[in-house]
């Protein structure tokens, strides 16, 4: 039977055309009705929605990939995060989500038009059009720095039961269960109903925070006016805490499980506007989350003794239950709880469809078992082992891994953003939808953000006492560096043979050819040199990054 992957829209001749040709979609499942939680589009229904209700049932059943990529990302590590701004900052630096709403959808809308034009992860991507070391390197790292993630999302289950009274064994168990339930049962669309209604749990941060009684007025302020707590003395400090923030909000697995879950939902570029509105109902949810975590903590230990001593969520839920009632730290644990489990989901699929994707094993949710068992076994495998280092670790242990996920993310986001921005610019992979010239000069001022933080981070992990000056230096060096780059670019790009202006017509029609088709890029001499610096950096700050968290466990 042949599958074709050009949108339903598209001209019967074209179509028919088509259909003699290899797909560029890599697994025949995720060519279909979309199924999603809310609805059903039928891949022969072609006939445009008109009036309000077609197109609510039409965003009703496209909605889920945006909401849960988001959600995700307020897992049991952004508990941490920010509960530590909230209460050794307190909502001083509550502007960082502000700053980072661009951001975010400017990422997540690249990977987006990815998924929906290509037909192919993000990882596969990568090794194609980069080389196998790359691709080797995005599966590798993904694959490191997904289970280090996994591990601290079953922290997050073990802390939240400790606050309710439960064994270590009695919370890990059932919510590895659980986790891997969830996926088994061959239905994307039961899976993304049991997803969507923990995204709907997330909220109950909302109901905690008027429970702590805020002063609103403050956080209001503060979300729109930046500033740093504290003196120079206190900068190294505030710098860390904002870059876990950066990190925690833009974090690297979501750009892998963000494509993929869009071409395993069977999205299409016809469905592109629903999807944009889904990644704003998602940003929209994750930013209230995150700023009611840091309001609420910050007003659970203004003026008490545990402020500015932060140690881990556990201590986050008892400071709120002295400050507003038991009541209040059970529905901050089940919270977390809720968070730990759809990160799990997120962190453990991102892997699964990377790994699929790679090596060429069928990778759906909406196949069984049976019909996917390479699949299924790497999804549940990585939730078995995280779950068993869980319950075999100590806790100071289990604190040194939630700080080497932070960092090691923090280290790698800059590569992984520098990929999705070059392919984004790939008219081979893209064509009538690749990026236009603000987005990529925002994205450029981003990953040049990216790249100082980074530094920041690698820098302060290694030497514990950098002070103050030091990350000055390394932030005005980096802004030297980003200057000349820019001028060069400039420079270069006015002198340089334009290419033809990009034509965007009948773009909800076009989809990549597939992967074989297409011409290799041509690699000019400065990605050469930029490629081979990003790759010398990466390695370096890894090495120091492992040594140092070594040293820090042995002499422990």
């Amino acid at each position: 039977m042949t599958h074709v992957t050009l949108d339903p829209k598209v001209p019967a001749a074209r179509t028919a055309a088509s259909s003699a040709a290899p797909s560029a979609v890599l697994d025949d499942a995720h060519v279909g009705d979309i199924k999603g939680a809310f609805g059903t589009v039928r891949l022969d229904d072609t006939a445009p929605g008109h009036g309000l209700s077609a197109r609510l049932k039409t965003l009703l059943a496209v909605v889920g990939p945006g909401l849960i990529v988001m959600v995700g990302d307020n897992d049991a590590g952004a508990f941490s995060t920010y509960g530590q701004a909230g209460q050794n900052y307190g909502t001083k630096l509550l502007w960082t989500l502000l700053m980072l709403v661009p951001v975010l959808y400017v990422n997540q809308e690249m990977v987006l038009r990815l998924g929906a034009v290509t037909g192919v992860g993000h990882a596969r991507l990568i090794l194609e059009r980069f080389g196998k070391f790359w691709g080797a390197f995005s599966v590798i790292d993904l694959f490191l720095l997904n289970a280090l993630t996994l591990v601290t999302e079953f922290i997050g289950v073990t802390l939240a039961a400790g606050y309710l009274g439960l064994p270590k064994a009695a919370a890990v168990v059932p919510a590895a269960a659980i986790i891997i339930a969830s996926a088994f049962t061959g239905s994307f669309q039961r899976f993304e109903r049991v997803a969507v209604a923990l995204c709907v749990g997330s909220l109950l941060l909302v109901p905690i925070y008027f429970l702590v009684h805020p002063k609103t007025s403050q956080m209001a302020h503060d979300f729109v006016t930046p500033a740093l707590p504290g003196g120079s003395g206190q900068l190294a400090a505030v710098m860390l805490v904002f870059i876990s923030i950066v990190g925690t909000t833009v974090a690297p697995w979501q750009l892998f499980f963000q494509q993929s879950y869009v071409i395993d939902k069977r999205i299409t570029p016809r469905f592109m506007r629903y999807e944009k509105i889904d990644l704003w109902i998602g940003i929209v949810v994750v930013i209230v989350g995150a700023a009611a975590l840091i309001g609420l903590t910050a007003a659970a230990f203004a003026g008490t003794d545990g402020a500015g001593q932060f140690s881990d969520s556990g201590a986050l839920a008892r400071g709120i239950e002295a400050k507003a009632g038991h009541v209040a730290g059970v529905l901050f644990a089940i919270a977390l709880l809720d968070a730990s489990i759809i990160g799990a989901f997120a962190v453990s699929l991102s892997t699964a469809y990377a790994i699929g994707d790679v090596f060429g094993i069928k990778h759906s949710l909406h196949r069984g078992v049976k019909g996917a068992k390479g699949f299924y076994a790497v999804y549940a495998g990585l939730v078995v082992l995280a779950a068993a280092i869980t319950l075999l670790s100590t806790d100071h242990l289990q604190g040194l891994m939630t700080q080497f996920v932070q960092v090691l993310a923090g280290v790698l986001l800059p590569s992984a953003t520098v990929f999705l921005l070059l392919l984004c610019n790939d008219r081979a992979v893209l064509g009538p939808w690749v990026n236009g010239p603000r987005t990529n000069a925002f994205t450029s001022a981003v990953v040049g953000v990216l790249v100082m933080l980074s530094m920041i981070l690698t820098a302060a992990v290694v030497w514990p006492d950098i002070s103050s000056e030091a990350i000055l230096w390394i932030m005005a060096g980096c802004g030297v560096t980003g200057v000349l780059v820019a001028g060069y670019s400039f420079t270069t790009g006015r002198t340089a043979t334009k290419e033809d202006p990009v034509d965007r017509t009948g773009r909800e029609n076009w989809r990549m050819p597939p992967l074989e088709t297409l011409d290799k890029p041509v690699v000019s001499t400065a990605r050469k040199v930029g490629m081979g610096a990003l790759r010398a950096y990466l390695l370096v700050a890894m090495v120091m990054v492992i040594i140092k968290v070594v040293q820090t466990a042995l002499g422990h």
